[in-house]
Parts: C-alpha cells; sequence; structure tokens
C-alpha cells in the first residue's frame, strides 16, 4: 500500500464521508485485545520491507498479521515485492544497465526470478535516491533479497510450528488489470498458490486484499475462492485501478462490497482529518461499514510519521481503538502498537 506522505494525515480531505468532531471519550465497541496488528511489508520500520527477515522480525514482535505485496517475474514465479518495479529498494539499476523501460523503470515482469535473486534489497529511497525514512536500517546494507511468496508463506508457517502462534497472511496481488495487460493472471496465481500450501477455506488465517474492485470480485464469484477479502480504499487521483474510491466511501459502495468482501482497507486519512486547531474530525466511513458487517483495517501508521498533535503512539493507538473504532490497523511498527494496546 501507498506510503504515507508526512504532512497528510493534516490536509484537508475530500470525499471521504462527514467528518464530525472528536467526540467524548466513550467505550470502544472493539476491545483492546481484540484490535488487530498487521505488519506492514514485515517488521518495515526496523529492517528494508517485504524481506524474509523483516516478516521473521514482524512475527517475533506478535503480529497478529504480516503483509505480502505479490507481483509476478517473467518467467511466473510470484515474488513478494511492493511496486511494480524494482528500482527503489534494489540495485537493479546498477546490476541491469540497459534493462529499463523508456519510462526509465526496471519492472519485475521483465526479469526472471533467477535474475531477481541476484539483487541486493536496500531501505527504500525516492527518486533523488534518498532513504524514504530518515533514521530506519542503513541503506548501504546488501544482505537482503527479494523473497518469494512461497518462501515467505513456508517461513511463517514453520514459524507459527515452532512458536505455537498463529499468524496469519495478508495479501495483495498488485495491479491484477495490468498484470493481465502484460499476459499474466496474477490473481489466479497467488490463489492457486495458496491452495497448494492447503489455503483456500474461510477459516484459513489468510485475507486477499485489492484496490481493484472487480479483480477482488472475481476472485470471489469466478475464481471461487473462499478466503476472507479485504476492499483498499485509495484517492481517485492515485489511479490504482479503475475503481471509484468516491463511491465507495457511500453507503451505497460499500454494500456492493459487502456482497463478496469481509472487510475494507481505508486510507488513514479518510476515517480521521487533523485540523488546525489540533482538534481531530472522525469520518463515518468505519461507522458505515460496520454497520454493514464490514470490519475495518485501516493503512498507516507509523512511529516515524505520526503527525505532532497525536503525540504519542500510545495516544494514537488509544485514538484509533476507542475514538475511531477501528477493527485493526496497518503498520511499520507492530511492536510499538501492540505495547501500546497494553498501556494504561
Amino acid at each position: 500500500m501507498r506510503a504515507l506522505p508526512a504532512v497528510a494525515l493534516c490536509a484537508l480531505l475530500a470525499a471521504c464521508g462527514t467528518l464530525t468532531s472528536m467526540p467524548t471519550p466513550s467505550k470502544s465497541s472493539t476491545p483492546m485485545k481484540d484490535f488487530t496488528v498487521i505488519a506492514h511489508r514485515g517488521a518495515s520500520g526496523y529492517l528494508p520491507e517485504h524481506t524474509l527477515e523483516g516478516a521473521a522480525m514482524a512475527h517475533a514482535m506478535g503480529a497478529d498479521y504480516i503483509e505480502q505485496d505479490v507481483m509476478l517475474t517473467r518467467d511466473g514465479v510470484l515474488i513478494v515485492l511492493h511496486d511494480l518495479y524494482l528500482d527503489a529498494v534494489t540495485d537493479v539499476a546498477e546490476r541491469y544497465p540497459g534493462r529499463a523501460r523508456p519510462d526509465g523503470r526496471h519492472y519485475a515482469i521483465d526479469f526472471t526470478l533467477d535474475e531477481i535473486r541476484r539483487l541486493r534489497v536496500h531501505e527504500r529511497t525516492g527518486a533523488d535516491g534518498e532513504p524514504a525514512f530518515a533514521g530506519r536500517f542503513p541503506q548501504e546494507s546488501s544482505i537482503f533479497h527479494v523473497p518469494t511468496l512461497a518462501e515467505e508463506i513456508d517461513l511463517i508457517q514453520g514459524l507459527n510450528r515452532s512458536t505455537g502462534r498463529h499468524v496469519g497472511l495478508y495479501i495483495e496481488p498488485k495491479a491484477p488489470a495490468w498484470h493481465r495487460g502484460e499476459g499474466k493472471d496474477l490473481m489466479a496465481a497467488v490463489l492457486a498458490l495458496l491452495v497448494d500450501h492447503g489455503l483456500n477455506d474461510a477459516d484459513d488465517k489468510v485475507l486477499l486484499q485489492s484496490f481493484d474492485f472487480e479483480a477482488l470480485r472475481r476472485a470471489r464469484d469466478e475464481l471461487g475462492t473462499e478466503l476472507g477479502l479485504v476492499q483498499l480504499i485509495g484517492e481517485n487521483d492515485w489511479q490504482e485501478s479503475d475503481t471509484d474510491f468516491e463511491l465507495l466511501q457511500t453507503e451505497a459502495g460499500l454494500r456492493d462490497v459487502a456482497r463478496f468482501a469481509q472487510g475494507i482497507g481505508p486510507w488513514l486519512p479518510q476515517v480521521i482529518q487533523s485540523k488546525d486547531d489540533g482538534s481531530f474530525g472522525i469520518s463515518d466511513l468505519t461507522a458505515m461499514a460496520q454497520r454493514l458487517g464490514l470490519f475495518v483495517h485501516a493503512y498507516t501508521l507509523r512511529a516515524d510519521q505520526l503527525p505532532p498533535a497525536l503525540g504519542s503512539m500510545p495516544e494514537a493507538v488509544r485514538l484509533l481503538v476507542e475514538e475511531v473504532q477501528l477493527d485493526g490497523v496497518f503498520t511499520d511498527h507492530p511492536d510499538q502498537v501492540i505495547a501500546s494496546l497494553g498501556a494504561p
């Protein structure tokens, strides 16, 4: 999912439902102990995103789910990577000069798994080559690699067995329509791999998420998955898919989602808004979705990108649980969210 710009939570938001002022504190319908903590791209606040090491760290920290963004290589292997291209988190330009598309990017789908295995993963960088998040793992490290989805599933299932925990998979097939335009059926490939691992039942701890409404509905109606489905909600100008995200923030749109999905994943500024006077407004999106039987897992809470008005991670978590009444949150810092859930 998308990175949250540092000032985004403080910006005024359009088309995100009716906003109300912060209510008087009341008991949340989501007890702290039932709040779901999703490790966003692994323990990405501490280790480079979407690495096996980051997934293992998130598991050890106590996350309920670990997120995997997934796409296909040229030879049809599912890998765990957020962007369609490799440039922001690997040394692809250095290792494979002359392999970029006309837009200057090196797309994962243009490389075989063997070629991708030769890459070294580093902390995410911006277009200027500087770290996207200052103070995180040293960018010059060259000890990490791009994992396959099968490898990450094996890791998490193995850790579940050895620790006695039951950490789930939270998988996003990235840009299914784009992949189909490239001649590959990403959604079908993901579901086939999950079936191979014995994961296709509604009670399996696997959630499948997508910004693409039609792709998610196809997973249920045409491809026949019984897994839990989560409709991600972005902004229309992000061009994540042809989905009308403004419609999905209305009761009519949410009713359409509830016909085949179990939850929604909105962007945090769509559920809570920081105002200039230091107060907060809470949209009606969470309550609307929950009335229709949908759970709400918002993205993304980061300890190193908290709006100043929130004060601290414990204060932010209390706000999201007790006031916004989310069911869960994606976070780069699962340990801090979990610690905050137990804070007095």
